[in-house]
C-alpha cells in the first residue's frame, strides 16, 4: 500500500472509530449534483495514475483521483475512447467522481451508460477495509455485481480507489445532420429512425426561442455513415464546427443551458417513446427522446415529477437556482419502500457508521 492510499485509509479508520463523517471530493466538478454532503473533506486526488492499460484487450485500470481529461488523452493516442462521453463540467473531473456520479453524455442512448463500462473496482468501505470487486475482463461476475453498484451511489457506499474500465476504438466516421422541425415531429422521426439499421449515435432537439432544431450525430463505418447521410437528408454540418458544440451539450454549457437565469435545471429521464410532455416550457431533448432537460422556476417540483411519472420516468433536480435549495422531496425522486429498504441495508453493510458522504444521496441517508 503506497503512502497516498495509506494516509487515506488511516483517515477513514479514524473517522469510523470516532463516528464522524467524511466528505469525499476529487476535482469538485460535480459539487452541485445531489444533496449537500456533510463532514471533513477527504481529497481523492493523491490517488492518481494509470496502473494498467492493454489497448489490444480494450481495458484500462486507473486510480480514482486521476483527471478524466488525462485518461481520455492517453486513450486518444491509441485511437480509443470512453464511448459514453462522461461530462467534464469545469474541467477538474476525476475518474472516481465519474463512476460515483454515474453520468453519461450525448451518446448514452446508443452505446450504453457509464455503469456498462465498469469492469471492476477497488474501494475502501466504512470499516477502512480495502475490497476488490469484479476484474479486468467482461465475464468476471458471479453473483452480485458490486462494481456497477458504485455507479451513481455518489460515494455513499465507499471510497473508490481504483477502477477498471472497458474502452472502445474511435469510430472511423462521423457526421452531424441538422433538421428544422418541432418537438413532436422530432420525437416521431427519432423513434422511426431508431427502428432502422442506422448508425445513430446522439441527438439534440432545442427550441432557442426563434427556431426549433434537431441535430443528429451519426458514428460508425464510413460506408454506413455516408449511406445514412444520403437517406436521411437534412443539412450536413462541418465536423470541426460541431465537435465543440457536442462537448458543450455533454457538459450542459450550450446557450440554452447558460440562459437558465434564476431557474432550476431539471433532468427528466423517460422512455424514448414518451410523447411531448406538459412542461413549463419546451425542453432540450437528448438521447433520442429519453432525456428531457427542463428549465423551471423554483416550486415546480411536484408538476415535473408528476409529468415524468405519468410516462414511467423520473425527475431529478440537477442544478438548483439556489445552491442551498433541495426541492420538494429532495433532489432525487423518493424511492419505493422496497427499494428504499434495499438502499438502507446496503448502506449499513458497506458503511455501518455512516462515514461517507452523509446526506449526499438523500437527506437522511
Amino acid at each position: 500500500m503506497d503512502s497516498a492510499l495509506l494516509s487515506i485509509t488511516e483517515q477513514v479508520r479514524a473517522a469510523a472509530a470516532a463516528g464522524t463523517a467524511l466528505r469525499l471530493r476529487g476535482g469538485g466538478s460535480k459539487d452541485f449534483y445531489g444533496e449537500p454532503a456533510s463532514g471533513e473533506l477527504l481529497d481523492t486526488r493523491p490517488l492518481a495514475g494509470i496502473t494498467s492499460y492493454e489497448p489490444s484487450e480494450l481495458v484500462v485500470t486507473v486510480r480514482a483521483g486521476t483527471k478524466l481529461a488525462e485518461l481520455e488523452a492517453v486513450l486518444a493516442e491509441r485511437g480509443q475512447c470512453l464511448p459514453f462521453e462522461p461530462p467534464h463540467f469545469e474541467g477538474g473531473a476525476t475518474v472516481g467522481g465519474m463512476v460515483a456520479a454515474g453520468l453519461s453524455g450525448p451518446a448514452r442512448a446508443s452505446v450504453g451508460a457509464a455503469r456498462d463500462y465498469v469492469l471492476g473496482v477497488t474501494l475502501l468501505n466504512g470499516r477502512a477495509e480495502l475490497l476488490t470487486f469484479g476484474g479486468q475482463v467482461m465475464k468476471n461476475v458471479a453473483g452480485y455485481d458490486v462494481s456497477r453498484l458504485m455507479c451513481g451511489a455518489l460515494g455513499t457506499l465507499g471510497l473508490i480507489t481504483e477502477v477498471s474500465l472497458k474502452v472502445l476504438p474511435l469510430a472511423p466516421a462521423e457526421a452531424t445532420l441538422k433538421f428544422q422541425m418541432g418537438q413532436d415531429q422530432a420525437l416521431a422521426q427519432l423513434n422511426r429512425w431508431g427502428g432502422q439499421p442506422l448508425p445513430l449515435n446522439a441527438s439534440c432537439w432545442v427550441d432557442d426561442g426563434h427556431t426549433q432544431t434537431l441535430y443528429l450525430r451519426l458514428r460508425g463505418a464510413v460506408a454506413a455513415v455516408e449511406a445514412a447521410c444520403k437517406s436521411l437528408g437534412g443539412e450536413r454540418q462541418d465536423n470541426a464546427a460541431t465537435a465543440p458544440d457536442w462537448n458543450l451539450c455533454r457538459d450542459q454549457q450550450l446557450p440554452w443551458f447558460q440562459e437558465r437565469g434564476a431557474r432550476d435545471l431539471w433532468r427528466l429521464s423517460v422512455p424514448q417513446t414518451a410523447p411531448v410532455l406538459d412542461l413549463p416550457e419546451p425542453p432540450l431533448v437528448e438521447w433520442q427522446g429519453g432525456l428531457r432537460w427542463v428549465r423551471a422556476v423554483p416550486g415546480e417540483a411536484a408538476r415535473l415529477r408528476a409529468a415524468a411519472a405519468a410516462v414511467g420516468g423520473s425527475a431529478t433536480l440537477f442544478i438548483a437556482a439556489d445552491a442551498r435549495q433541495s426541492g420538494a422531496g429532495g433532489r432525487f425522486d423518493a424511492l419505493p419502500p422496497a427499494l428504499d429498504r434495499v438502499h438502507r441495508q446496503l448502506k449499513k453493510e458497506f458503511d455501518p457508521a455512516g462515514v461517507f458522504n452523509r446526506g449526499r444521496l438523500y437527506p437522511d441517508f
